[in-house]
């Protein structure tokens, strides 16, 4: 992690992330496109129904980057020990977060989803999806903690392995349980709820082999100083997906009260499908972006300044021109990505379509907030990672998703990310100026 150059050395890691990313999101994609042929209201029922996905997310990246990070570091100053009782503390925690929000989530499950933003058409859809998802959120969030730890030690393809075994197997149920067991939107879900729950044991299975850190129950002492690394180093995520979540419920809720009349669903089901599509488009970029991490953590506790910043600089130039073919590919070809998720419906492409677009005009600049945001993460630097963090999903999204609407409609809900993406962007230039700076004089001093 300190000797080899760092562009083979990010490169190395970064496969196995974007690997497990990539399919990660592929599996979310195929959902939608084999849930699409059941009907428009089922669409929208799945897209209700990702913002609590969001919530499983915040919990898992929150408790998974908080001890990772930690657990980084630790290696690489040789405090073994510390490493793992905060890979036990990390690991448990999310389990007893899932099992409450399943004890509480499971009898109010159709006032969850009215919550979540669905139209009266697509609550029995949202509600039949979001059970099984219910049941599952403790091996959920402590499977995407496991990842994180095992990526941020350097062991990404012990991560790798797990996730795309799951994610291979919800591509294979989807079929099986939706159409050939007749369970529509339901198979869907069980199909995502079974192959996590093997994920799981597989991510589990990685932290016993080789030289990754061991979960031990006797390690599992948590502590307010424990906690608190895990804040220290996972708030950023946290905020970053609640906002996430938060967005995804406005966003759905816009959707729904700024359609064409009559269209609720198809516009709900539209925006769902963007995030979908975008979404498999970011996380190549994100997995790319993780194998910086751990050459970044490793690298600071061992006070070799030069190779962070080297990573930093070329992490960034490496994932911008990637997200550029990526967005440039998705403008072409917007309609025809759209109606491969429901060709039957026109309204939907044609609302999908332009919000596609908007997306892609701004898209590749997202890479200076992710990458420069994971930097401040990594190197304990919260208020300002925190900052960035909450910005794209946060700061500049929810002020747009209230005021674009009330002044264009519908076309206001099209551009309100693309907005976002773009004051993001231009919030992170001073910082990431700052840091390149900073780094740089660091190396000087240190030698």
């Amino acid at each position: 992690m300190t000797q080899t150059p760092v562009p083979r050395l990010v490169l190395r890691l970064a496969i196995p992330s974007m690997i497990s990313m990539v399919v990660t999101a592929l599996y979310n994609v195929v959902d939608a496109a084999f849930v699409g042929r059941l009907s428009t209201e089922a669409t929208a029922g799945i897209g209700i129904a990702f913002a609590y996905m969001t919530f499983i997310q915040a919990v898992g990246f929150f408790f998974g980057h908080g001890s990772g990070n930690y657990i980084s570091r630790a290696l690489g100053a040789r405090r073994h020990d510390d490493a793992g009782r905060m890979a036990a503390v990390g690991f448990f925690s999310p389990i007893i977060v899932g099992t409450v929000a399943a004890l509480v989530g499971l009898p109010l499950l159709p006032q969850l989803v009215v919550l979540l933003g669905a139209p009266e058409a697509v609550v029995p859809h949202a509600c039949n999806y979001l059970r099984y998802i219910l049941l599952a959120s403790p091996f959920m969030m402590s499977a995407l903690t496991l990842n994180n730890q095992l990526r941020l030690q350097g062991n990404a393809r012990f991560g790798m392995v797990g996730i795309v075994s799951g994610a291979l197997l919800n591509i294979a149920l989807d079929p099986l349980l939706i159409f050939g067991l007749g369970m529509g939107v339901t198979g869907a879900s069980v199909a995502t709820a079974v192959s996590q729950l093997f994920a799981w044991g597989l991510l589990l299975r990685g932290t016993m082999r080789g030289e990754s850190v061991h979960i031990r129950m006797d390690n599992f002492k948590p502590s307010w100083a424990c906690y608190r690394e895990i804040v220290a180093g996972g708030l950023p995520s946290l905020f970053r997906q609640a906002f996430n979540c938060a967005s995804a419920v406005m966003l759905n809720h816009a959707a729904a009260r700024f359609a064409p009349a009559g269209f609720e669903a198809s516009s709900v089901a539209a925006f769902a499908v963007v995030s979908r599509t975008t979404m498999f488009a970011f996380s190549l970029i994100l997995g790319f972006t993780q194998g910086f991490q751990p050459v970044c953590g490793f690298n600071y506790g061992a006070h070799l300044y030069r190779r962070v910043r080297q990573s930093y600089l070329f992490t960034l130039s490496v994932a911008t021109a990637m997200l550029t073919v990526l967005s440039a590919a998705g403008y072409l070809f917007a309609p025809q990505i759209i109606a491969l998720f429901r060709s039957e419906d026109p309204v939907l492409i044609d609302i999908g379509s332009r919000a596609l677009r908007w997306q892609c005009i701004v898209f590749p600049l997202c890479t200076l907030a992710t990458t420069t945001g994971m930097l401040f993460q990594n190197i304990r630097l919260t208020l300002p990672a925190t900052l960035l963090s909450v910005g794209r999903q946060g700061l500049f999204f929810i002020p747009a998703i209230l005021l674009l609407p009330q002044w264009v409609g519908l076309r206001g809900v099209e551009m309100a990310q693309a907005t976002a993406d773009l004051l993001t962007f231009l919030l992170t230039i001073p910082f990431a100026l700052w840091i390149t700076r900073k780094l740089t004089n660091a190396a000087k001093h240190s030698g």
